[in-house]
């Protein structure tokens, strides 16, 4: 992998960490993607010493040293998280039809990157596929001699999907949207996670929260999705902290996370997708925690 560069458009999301954007350049600069895509944001006015730091992150991708096209898309001004990763990803697929997605705080392991180029490669005409994920948050599940399952959840701390997937996608749903896409055609989820997510992306939707990626997630579910995820975990996230948007906590457990990499000769996955895709119950009763309690909480915090 390190001795053929990676055909696969790599794209990389940067904003105001120089120390964290230095550390995943380092693991993208390994593989030599044969194309880069940078996307950054502009900094925060009301944020002393900002523009430092984001000048600094965008210094450190004029260091590639291979041969590698690289193409920025950089806001003068501040976009936020929402709309920044959202406009960044529409970018992206309009220059290319398929990459592997970095944000500067997700630091991917070698076996990362062979994962997502393989089973991009192997799932191009399976529309039923919606991404392939790096991020594994249950440390102790066995494959049965897989490397990987179909699950119903997307997650986005090192990720890869192709243009015609992504043009399904809408950062703002309006709530009969959200309501039609999970109570009436998802056809996967438990009750207790459907007014989960409801609430959650309604959230996100009506901004409540700054993001972009639980529209992602709806996106999935509202297509009767699959996403492809590995039981090893290949992505540490290095963002906890004061500076995060959304990790905050850096005594988090999700901050312990650490990467194992795979025997890289081969990436077996399971014959049956559909029967396969029962397994994601283990992501939503350990990685959700669908308690009714939660549930009460985040409908409660509506009302606010």
């Amino acid at each position: 992998m390190s001795e053929t560069p990676l055909q696969v458009p790599v794209a990389f999301f940067i904003f105001n960490r120089p120390d964290t954007t230095a550390m995943v350049f380092a693991e993208i600069a390994k593989v030599r993607p044969t194309k880069l895509l940078v996307v950054g944001d502009g900094a925060r006015l009301t944020r002393e010493g900002e523009q430092d730091k984001v000048t600094a992150a965008r210094k450190i991708i004029e260091s590639v040293d291979w041969p590698c096209e690289v193409v920025t898309n950089y806001s003068d001004v501040n976009l936020g998280c929402k709309h920044r990763l959202a406009s960044g990803i529409d970018w992206v697929f309009k220059n290319v039809e398929k990459a592997i997605i970095l944000e500067d705080d997700c630091l991917p392991n070698r076996s990362f990157f062979l994962f997502c180029d393989k089973l991009l490669k192997e799932n191009i005409s399976d529309k039923n596929i919606f991404a392939i994920s790096g991020t594994q948050f249950i440390d102790s599940q066995d494959g049965d001699g897989d490397d990987f399952y179909y699950s119903k959840y997307a997650l986005m701390w090192g990720w890869a999907t192709w243009r015609d997937r992504w043009q399904k996608y809408r950062c703002d749903i309006t709530l009969l949207e959200i309501l039609d896409g999970l109570f009436l055609r998802n056809k996967n989820l438990s009750l207790k996670a459907k007014i989960y997510w409801a609430v959650m992306i309604y959230k996100a939707t009506h901004n409540r929260i700054n993001t972009w990626d639980y529209q992602w997630i709806f996106t999935v579910l509202v297509n009767n999705g699959l996403v492809c995820r590995p039981y090893k975990n290949l992505i540490k996230n290095i963002g906890f902290g004061v500076e995060a948007t959304h990790t905050f906590d850096a005594n988090s457990k999700m901050a312990e996370l650490e990467v194992t990499d795979f025997i890289e000769s081969v990436i077996k996955g399971p014959s049956m997708k559909r029967n396969n895709a029962a397994q994601s119950a283990v992501d939503e009763r350990v990685w959700l925690d669908l308690s009714y309690k939660r549930i009460v909480v985040q409908v409660l915090g509506l009302l606010k």
